[in-house]
C-alpha cells in the first residue's frame, strides 16, 4: 500500500459537522429556539395589532396605544419606580421596546444573529426584571407582591435561554444560521 492510499484511508471525510444529521440535542435546542422566538414575536404582534390577549384592539400600537405605558406606569415596587414612570409611554421607550420584541422574535425564530440577540434580549429581560423587582415582598402601598423567588424569575430564565442558544449556535439546526453567516456575518463574528 502506498503512502497516498494510507492517507486516503485516514483522511477526514469532506462532509463535516456542518452537513451531518442533526442530533437529538441540536433538535431540542432548535425547538427551544423557535418557541422562544415565537414568544417574543407574539408579544410584538399582540401589542402592535391588539390581538385581544394581553392587548385589546383599542390599545394596539397601530391605533395610538402605548406598549410601555401600562407596564411601566404600574410599577409600584423597587428603587427605580420613579425613573420607570417617567419612561412609561414615551415615544423612544415604545419604539425601542417594540423594535426589541420584533428583532428578537424574528432573529431567534429564524436562528440568525443569535449573539447580538442574546445581548439585546438579556438587556431587555434585565430591564423588565428591574421593573418587576422580584426581591421585594411588598409594594409601595404595602400589598404583597406576586414574587415567588427574589432572584430567579422568568426574565432571568429567558435571558439564560437566549445566552445558551447563542453559545450553542442553535440556529444551525432548522434555522438560517449557515446562510446568514455565509452571506451577512462573514468575518464579523458578533453578527453570528
Amino acid at each position: 500500500m502506498s503512502v497516498h492510499e494510507e492517507i486516503e484511508q485516514v483522511s477526514i471525510p469532506t462532509q463535516g459537522p456542518a452537513h451531518a444529521a442533526p442530533t437529538t440535542g441540536s433538535q431540542a435546542l432548535a425547538v427551544l429556539r423557535i418557541t422562544t422566538g415565537l414568544v417574543f414575536l407574539w408579544a410584538f404582534l399582540d401589542k402592535a395589532f391588539g390581538l385581544g390577549y394581553a392587548t385589546s384592539p383599542a390599545k394596539a400600537w397601530i391605533h395610538g396605544g402605548s406598549p410601555t405605558r401600562g407596564f411601566l406606569g404600574s410599577v409600584d415596587v423597587g428603587p427605580f419606580t420613579g425613573m420607570l414612570h417617567t419612561w412609561a409611554g414615551t415615544w423612544w421607550a415604545n419604539s425601542l421596546f417594540m423594535l426589541g420584541l420584533l428583532g428578537l422574535g424574528v432573529a431567534v425564530t429564524l436562528g440568525v444573529g443569535l449573539r447580538l440577540s442574546s445581548i439585546a434580549g438579556t438587556v431587555l429581560m434585565l430591564l423588565m426584571w428591574i421593573a418587576e423587582w422580584p426581591p421585594a415582598r411588598t409594594t409601595s402601598a404595602g400589598k404583597a407582591t406576586s414574587s415567588s423567588n427574589p432572584l430567579i424569575d422568568y426574565h432571568v430564565v429567558y435571558a439564560i435561554v437566549l445566552i445558551v442558544l447563542a453559545a450553542t449556535a442553535a440556529g444551525t439546526t432548522w434555522g438560517l444560521a449557515r446562510r446568514w453567516n455565509a452571506t451577512f456575518a462573514g468575518r464579523n463574528r458578533w453578527l453570528r
